[in-house]
């Protein structure tokens, strides 16, 4: 045990540099990750502003009733949020992929850095931005999309009446936010590859599109395993800005778009119920832990070092 203290201390003398180079990620984690973790009491306690987090009483497990007070409700965000999450992990990371293979292949440089620009600059746009522009787009009386579908003599859509569209006008609005922002890993992972595989795939006769599946795909398989671990770890969780932004409280649209976080969101505004939000936290927290521990697991027994852990 000494000894083990001795060579601990003495990499961190050898090291400090390095150390002291993580030591403010260690410090923004400490403070916002781990510290808030004592708040997860909130959820089996009938909290009061006046009493505290630590004061007010312990009700059990009353903050989770409404798994059994509107079960429909539940299941219908909870599926809500599932199918949308699948949907922009799935055609998401598909895009992203994609996106930084064409980059990639891009031979003139000035070009290639317009375009590296031009797909990232979504992603620094507001939700609330990007709202406005589908309102007017969209709209059912000078809306653009009816707009140009009445030019070809068809009849105008009343889109913010009709749920059915929007899990895809959704995956369409995330895919164009995220996809220029989520390819610029795939793009450093693909520069990493040794140019001599594409060198002597050509000399063997193969053609780009065989040396993009055969070499490039392969070559950044693992970095696309690990992000889409990561992603399933937040499965459980909603887009809040995203579908708040853009449904607000459109009631007509909640059979489709109502996720967890916008059901917590509203349950908090209406019922000022803190501690049923903090259970219902607490529940996509495990849930999502269970979900990445499983893919984890998976993906470790045919291929360790495309694991997480």
């Amino acid at each position: 045990m000494r000894r083990a203290l001795h060579v601990r201390f003495t990499d961190l003398v050898k090291n400090k540099f390095l150390y002291l180079l993580v030591l403010p990620g260690l410090i923004y984690f400490l403070l916002f990750s781990y510290l808030p973790m004592a708040g997860i009491v909130i959820a089996f306690k009938e909290y009061r502003m006046d009493l505290g987090i630590f004061g007010s009483p312990f009700n059990g497990l009353n903050n989770f009733k409404f798994l059994t007070v509107d079960t429909l409700s539940v299941l219908r965000v909870v599926f809500n949020t599932l199918f949308l999450n699948v949907l922009f992990i799935g055609i998401g990371t598909a895009l992203a992929v994609i996106t930084a293979v064409l980059i990639n292949e891009i031979r003139l440089v000035w070009f290639k850095k317009i375009s590296q620009s031009l797909v990232i600059l979504p992603n620094f746009i507001s939700w609330v931005i990007v709202a406005v522009f589908a309102y007017n787009f969209l709209n059912t009386d000078f809306g653009i999309v009816n707009n140009w579908l009445k030019n070809l003599g068809l009849e105008g859509v009343s889109w913010y009446n009709q749920a059915g569209y929007w899990p895809a006008i959704l995956v369409l609005l995330y895919s164009w936010k995220s996809v220029g922002f989520n390819s610029i890993i795939y793009l450093a992972a693909i520069t990493g590859i040794d140019q001599e595989q594409y060198e002597s795939a050509a000399l063997d006769g193969a053609n780009k599109f065989r040396q993009i599946w055969h070499i490039t795909i392969p070559g950044i398989s693992k970095t696309i395993i690990i992000l889409l671990l990561l992603a399933i770890g937040r499965i459980f969780y909603g887009d809040f800005g995203m579908i708040y932004g853009l449904v607000g409280d459109n009631s007509l649209l909640f059979s489709t778009t109502d996720v967890i976080d916008t059901y917590v969101f509203r349950a908090l505004r209406t019922l000022n119920d803190v501690g049923m939000s903090s259970a219902i936290g607490l529940l996509q927290s495990v849930i999502g832990f269970l979900f990445v521990y499983t893919a984890n697991a998976v993906v470790r027994k045919y291929d360790k070092d495309a694991a997480l852990f």
